[in-house]
């Protein structure tokens, strides 16, 4: 059950990141930049890339490096966790969210509450196990 909760835990979160992304290329582009997750053990870079919008650890806690290199990833910092996230109905976001604990690639939604924080929704089976999370801004 922990890595269940581990998985939706990041998914959740990454997905909010890579969801700022897309409404900064439509014009608001004080969403991108750093984010930190709730536990504060993650933060993305997002930015823009031909997909639409993409996310890259800049820094991560030991704890973190360490469970990503259980997970086959060993190099966490560096990696491109969050790909081709485009806009949907309702200003909620639609991309792919590599986990690195497990090794796989996931789909997930997400909304931007403002320039401060990130609201994301990530599921593991369509509506099933899923978990939200708040992001906030590194300044």
């Amino acid at each position: 059950m922990r890595v269940v909760k581990s998985i939706v835990a990041a998914l959740a979160g990454a997905v909010a990141l890579a969801a700022a992304a897309p409404a900064a290329a439509q014009g608001d582009a004080s969403l991108y930049g750093v984010w930190r997750n709730p536990k504060n053990s993650v933060h993305v870079d997002i930015r823009p890339c031909a997909q639409g919008a993409c996310g890259y650890v800049v820094w991560a806690s030991d704890k973190a490096k360490k469970d990503a290199a259980e997970g086959g990833t060993p190099n966490l910092v560096g990696l491109q966790l969050f790909r081709e996230f485009t806009p949907r109905a309702n200003g909620v976001w639609k991309g792919k969210v590599f986990i690195p604990d497990l090794n796989r690639t996931f789909t997930g939604t997400a909304e931007p509450l403002d320039g401060k924080t990130l609201r994301a929704k990530g599921c593991l089976l369509a509506n099933v196990l899923c978990k939200a999370q708040t992001w906030t801004r590194v300044s």
